[in-house]
């Protein structure tokens, strides 16, 4: 009862969550940063063309992300496994029964227009960075770390008569051998005047072209879908709200 009072009690903003429950893009990340205290707590659906090979099933996960500071966002994401795929229907276990679980960083070096009126805001973050597992690793090449990748990230928002338009530029990075997200990955957002509560997005994410858009319904649910390679399925809801 707390929490919904709390929820209904504070206000938000409109942004876009990415299905690795950080804010972003779709897939591909951007230098967007919540306001300071921000909390986001959401879910999704996860077609299985938008996961590591791993998942060979469609999967769900859910995730926690807070905003520490102005600069500093930080996010637990867990991603469901079944239990065939895990070897353990032997055992009398089946759907999905584990989880995977990872952490996530973004930090902001740069704010938009800054120190000049055209500069862009950068930010560096990355996913899954570390595992456990084998001894230990950071930026694992297999085994666990299946969402590893690092980023830098810089948006800028261009203003078109009315209109306004987000251009995103991000370089991502990591050493895994099935799940390769190396190189450039680049995205538009545009939020309508007639609908300041839509926002449509174009990306390509460094390995696939991706369209959808996200919804902000009684100031606090982000709805979003999402069709990755044009035409595969992926959707969530997201529930966001700031701490006074």
């Amino acid at each position: 009862m707390f929490i919904a009072i709390l929820l209904i009690s504070v206000s938000s903003m409109l942004s876009a969550q990415l299905t690795y429950g950080t804010t972003g893009l779709l897939h591909a990340p951007s230098a967007e940063m919540q306001k300071d205290k921000t909390v986001m707590l959401g879910g999704n659906f996860m077609n299985k063309e938008i996961t590591p090979p791993t998942w060979y099933y469609h999967t769900y996960n859910y995730f926690l992300n807070v905003t520490i500071l102005p600069w500093m966002e930080v996010a637990y994401t867990c991603t469901l496994f079944k239990a065939e795929a895990l070897g353990l229907k032997p055992y009398g276990y089946s759907g999905f029964t584990n989880q995977d679980r990872y952490f996530s960083i973004r930090l902001r070096a740069l704010k938009e227009g800054q120190f000049w009126r055209y500069m862009p805001a950068v930010v560096f973050g990355t996913s899954d960075p570390f595992t456990s597992s084998g001894g230990g690793s950071i930026g694992s090449t297999e085994g666990n770390g299946y969402y590893s990748r690092f980023y830098a990230a810089a948006t800028k928002h261009i203003s078109i008569g009315k209109e306004e338009i987000g251009v995103h530029l991000s370089y991502l990075y990591n050493k895994r051998k099935e799940y390769k997200l190396n190189g450039i990955a680049a995205g538009i957002s545009y939020n309508p005047t007639f609908a300041p509560e839509l926002r449509m997005i174009a990306e390509y994410d460094s390995k696939d072209f991706a369209l959808g858009a996200t919804y902000l319904l009684l100031k606090h649910l982000h709805i979003q879908v999402e069709l990755q390679k044009m035409k595969y399925f992926t959707g969530g809801l997201c529930f966001q709200f700031r701490l006074k």
